[in-house]
């Protein structure tokens, strides 16, 4: 009885909510946009060009695992138990993860399962290679343990702690670091606190020590202590990319640099100083240096030409110390031939770059982002850095010149939101014809992620939510969420608030966003007062920087174009700007009529008129109590708010028919903090429009939704190109709006017919609601209106009647800020679930389904991993024995573990014909042996006895190779005795032959 009392109050003679039951509102969760926690790790994978970044366990949730790809593919990995991720690696297109529980995980990247897991005692340090089918796992103890991925199965080959063999006390042999030999897989060097050591599989040896100790009067890194001897703790090893050397980094600040193949030290340095392992009498002035928090020894494509990239080691007490270095060295001098000083000069390094990061945030990891090469410690060639911050965001840099790269149609949007981090979201429904007129072009470098396939979905919707996101640096990204459907425009569109302004000192920021449904024409409002409008089109002065305008004076309008980026070739253009002055823009509105309405914290409103353009209203609200109806509803006027300061809060354009009228307008309804809601008409007055208020009508308390809809159909009674040109010919809209405050709904007439109210539940508060129509996959039921609350429930009520038809719970929703969940028009709802990232609920017609992986596929099956770079030709004639991948199997494996896929390749290779080894074809394809047999194997060998005659014919093959050197030798002997003895007897006879001249 009482909705249908609310009808008849309200004037609306259709029940537009009659074929709507309960069970039609039933919300699914489509999709999640974000990171769901602060990001732990990353990893970068060239091959397949993917991205993977772990998440820590938080009150907003277990540590997740994201791997992107290209535009929109990507799929997310959920552990069993909750935990932080602590690694992340790729290996022969399957995932490995470490977690703070110590638990080794591989996981399938197409089907986002876990394949296998193994939990260890204390995992120190992880040690992968794209080629080899094993993970080292460095442990507390010192040890290192082995993992078979390939078997799914902890192996009992194990590695035992040698520093602890050389030094008994129990401090000293912690284990630091473990990297493999970029070009010998048969050797690792090892860090150890106390120094590191190079361990060779073949022989089972440790083949070289290394221990750093400075004397007295070196300063080393820091300067400090230098009057003693002293041996600073290690805090990282790497090796040079050729492997000809390694470094060892220090806790005080020293890089050490050593020979591998003797041992010695060959000079030290820190990030400012060279040679600081020297004592000296001029030493430098002590420092507080930051610790080393990750080093890569980078090359370029020929591995001779090499740099440092190191995060750490700079002055703590400089402010203007970069957290990030690239230390150039250049190309390496010829080993064989050049002398100590010449090496040691090589390592004082060519130039040191110190790459820019943003103040107040320290370099926690970063990612390289080769062109092409998974090898040499995922460092060759990068054409860029993805860079971890302590704040928990993310930047993307140059390579090595260190230049910020947007992550605009460069990474998937989920990224975008710790790129820096989401500070606000609206969202606008577009058609898909004007959206997909909306491809942004940009000049943009070399594509970072080119990996996988998205699912291709069957069906495409009409109606697109395209939301708008803005970021902490002032960066307001537009794009496509979907509708579980297909997305055909997935690119982003972008805006640069602080470079439209003409300010770049910082102190931007931005508080209202909004995007017009038909044109796409974008507005944004910032905290000193000024509107910004941007209209799509084409960059007149692409490519170059324009002299740009001053500031705009106070309520005046600003031409901007002029302060369009230079990159950006065709988008959302800067139009116009129009300066308040009146303190914070809280709520900005776009019509699709040419209309821009914008309110301030100061309690005014401004209304522009685009075709001029021209400010066609600047007014208070304090002058709309002329305006105000008496007697409306429960308060009758303003006053009852005891002077409270009012601003307004939701602004909404429509067309229909006001109360008392017989003719329809073009409508702008404002709704204030304070519960008013005025209607003005804006009419047609010579060239332009002017402004007339048409009346205010009051409410309980602060005004969250206005939806203007026709009485007959329920539909959106919006300001469309359409709808305005049938008011010259007389049409008429019959509408009424539907106002939603804080506590209670009303339908009513405007400017101020009493209508129809009800008050929500005691206790809670509305933070969103809109009129969304009941559309379900089967049919449509017609329109509702939907609210969210601030105990995170969502409730739909009928219209007229606002009798409440279901109640769903939301508990994905953060609490703390509900207040930020936007509804869109077609019924889906964004909302927050921790501080980066959103959901999008559906809330017709679905079945309560939580969210779902997606069906994108990861892995290009094609794409064949390049060789391994192998040991060179001197190397190999010097007596280095190479190891390939399948002679590691072997090594670590033991006779007695059953055949990796590699193995069986590498035992149908050899079986299938005689040959002898080669390292290139051996690498091509990836599981070929390191010997063929001369002759036919006995199908009937087993797999120990193959193993034995593989090794013995290995020895054979190199001692023949030993007696060909030695019979080298003897040939090369003979010859020179030959050739010297053939010149002695031409300057007998050249001598013999003056003599005769002179004499005869």
């Amino acid at each position: 009885m009482a909705s249908f009392i609310r009808a008849k109050q309200a004037g609306v003679q259709t029940d537009l909510s009659q074929n709507i039951q309960p069970m039609h509102f039933m919300p699914d969760e489509q999709a999640r946009y974000g990171i769901n926690s602060q990001i732990s790790c990353l990893a970068y994978d060239p091959v397949q060009s993917l991205l993977a970044v772990g998440t820590n366990e938080s009150k907003f949730g277990p540590g997740k695992i994201y791997v992107f790809g290209q535009r929109r593919v990507h799929k997310f990995f959920c552990p069993p138990r909750s935990s932080s991720i602590r690694e992340l690696r790729f290996v022969a297109n399957r995932l490995i993860s470490l977690d703070s529980k110590n638990e080794l995980a591989i996981w399938n990247l197409d089907t986002g399962n876990q394949v296998a897991k193994n939990v260890y005692s204390g995992v120190v340090c992880l040690v992968t290679d794209p080629m080899l089918d094993w993970a080292l796992v460095g442990l507390q103890s010192g040890d290192i343990a082995a993992y078979d991925l390939d078997r799914e199965r902890p192996s009992t080959f194990r590695i035992p702690n040698f520093w602890r063999e050389r030094d008994p006390n129990p401090t000293a042999g912690r284990l630091v670091s473990m990297q493999l030999h970029p070009r010998d897989i048969g050797k690792i060097l090892i860090a150890y606190t106390n120094g590191a050591v190079i361990y060779s599989f073949k022989q089972n040896i440790v083949q070289k020590y290394f221990e750093y100790e400075l004397p007295p009067g070196a300063p080393g890194g820091d300067g400090h202590g230098m009057h003693t001897a002293r041996k600073p703790k290690v805090v990282h090893a790497a090796w040079h990319p050729t492997g000809t050397f390694i470094l060892t980094a220090h806790e005080d600040g020293s890089l050490a640099i050593w020979d591998t193949k003797e041992g010695r030290l060959v000079t030290a340095r820190s990030l400012y100083h060279t040679k600081v392992n020297e004592p000296t009498s001029n030493p430098p002035r002590p420092m507080r240096l930051a610790p080393f928090v990750r080093i890569s020894w980078c090359c370029q494509t020929d591995p001779d030409n090499t740099g440092l990239l190191i995060a750490g080691g700079h002055n703590i007490d400089d402010p203007t110390a970069s957290n990030l270095t690239f230390l150039e060295l250049g190309p390496t001098p010829i080993y064989a031939t050049s002398s100590w000083e010449v090496l040691a000069t090589h390592f004082d390094g060519k130039r040191s770059l110190p790459i820019s990061t943003p103040p107040g945030a320290s370099v926690v990891n970063y990612v390289l982002i080769p062109r092409s090469s998974p090898y040499f410690n995922g460092a060759q060639d990068p054409i860029a850095i993805l860079v971890q911050l302590s704040s928990g965001e993310l930047i993307t840099l140059t390579f090595p010149s260190g230049f910020p790269i947007s992550p605009t149609n460069m990474l998937h949007p989920s990224l975008s939101f710790v790129h820096p981090f989401v500070q606000k979201v609206a969202v606008s429904t577009v058609p898909r014809a004007r959206w997909l007129g909306m491809a942004e072009k940009r000049s943009l470098g070399e594509q970072i992620l080119r990996g996988g396939v998205e699912y291709s979905h069957r069906t495409r919707k009409e109606q697109r939510n395209i939301v708008q996101v803005l970021h902490a640096d002032n960066i307001i990204r537009l794009w496509d969420v979907g509708r579980g459907d297909e997305i055909e425009n997935a690119m982003q569109c972008q805006v640069d608030v602080a470079r439209s302004l003409n300010r770049f000192e910082g102190g931007v920021e931005t508080t209202a966003m909004h995007m017009a449904q038909e044109t796409g024409e974008f507005a944004a409002g910032t905290k000193t007062g000024e509107v910004l409008v941007w209209r799509w089109g084409i960059n007149k002065n692409f490519g170059k920087e324009e002299p740009r305008a001053g500031e705009c004076e106070r309520g005046g309008l600003m031409d901007i174009s002029s302060r369009a980026e230079p990159s950006l070739k065709e988008g959302l253009q800067p139009f116009v700007m129009h300066n308040m002055a009146q303190g914070r823009v809280t709520v900005v509105a776009v019509s699709d009529v040419g209309f821009v309405a914008a309110g301030s914290e100061g309690g005014y409103l401004s209304i522009i008129d685009l075709r001029g353009p021209k400010v066609i209203h600047h007014g208070s609200v304090t002058e709309w109590s002329k305006g105000e109806k008496r007697g409306l509803f429960k308060h009758s006027s303003s006053s009852s708010h005891g002077g409270k300061p009012e601003w307004p809060t939701i602004i909404e354009f429509g067309v229909m028919t006001l109360e008392g009228e017989n003719y329809s307008s073009i409508c702008c309804f404002v709704g204030t903090n304070l519960g008013r809601v005025a209607t003005f008409k804006l009419l047609p007055s010579g060239q332009g429009y002017s402004v007339q208020l048409a009346g205010v009508a009051n409410m309980d308390d602060k005004v969250v939704a206005i939806c203007p809809i026709d009485v007959q159909t329920g539909r959106e009674a919006g300001a469309t190109g359409t709808v305005v040109a049938g008011l010259r010919e007389g049409r008429q809209v019959d509408g009424v709006l539907v106002a939603v405050t804080q506590t209670e709904s009303k339908i009513f007439r405007p400017p101020h017919a009493r209508g129809a109210s009800k008050s929500f539940d005691s206790g809670i508060l509305c933070d969103a609601a809109a009129v969304t129509p009941a559309d379900t996959s089967m049919s449509s039921h017609g329109y509702a209106l939907v609210a969210v609350f601030n105990d995170r429930t969502l409730r739909s009520y009928t219209l007229p009647g606002l009798r409440e038809i279901a109640k769903r719970p939301l508990p994905m929703l953060d609490p703390l800020r509900t207040l930020s969940t936007v509804i869109a028009k077609t019924g889906d709802v964004l909302g927050f679930t921790g501080p980066s990232e959103i959901t999008v609920l559906p809330v017709w017609g679905g079945s309560g389904r939580a969210l779902e992986n997606t069906l994108d596929t990861m892995i290009n099956i094609t794409q064949e991993l390049p060789p391994r770079p192998t040991i060179s030709n001197v190397q190999w004639l010097s007596g280095t024995q190479y190891i390939s991948p399948t002679d590691l199997d072997l090594l670590i494996g033991g006779p007695d573990r059953p055949p990796s896929k590699r193995m069986m390749a590498a035992t149908d290779a050899e079986r299938s014909g005689a040959g002898v080894y080669n390292p290139a074809a051996a690498g091509a394809a990836a599981g070929s042996s390191t010997a063929r047999l001369q002759g036919q194997v006995k199908e009937t060998e087993g797999w120990g006895d193959y193993l034995t005659r593989q090794l013995n014919e290995r020895t054979e093959k190199l001692n023949i190779m030993g007696d060909s050197m030695d019979n080298l030798a003897n040939s090369t002997s003979k010859w020179a005795e030959d050739v010297d003895g053939f010149v002695k007897k031409q300057k007998r006879d050249l001598f013999l032959g003056g003599i005769k001249k002179s004499f005869f």
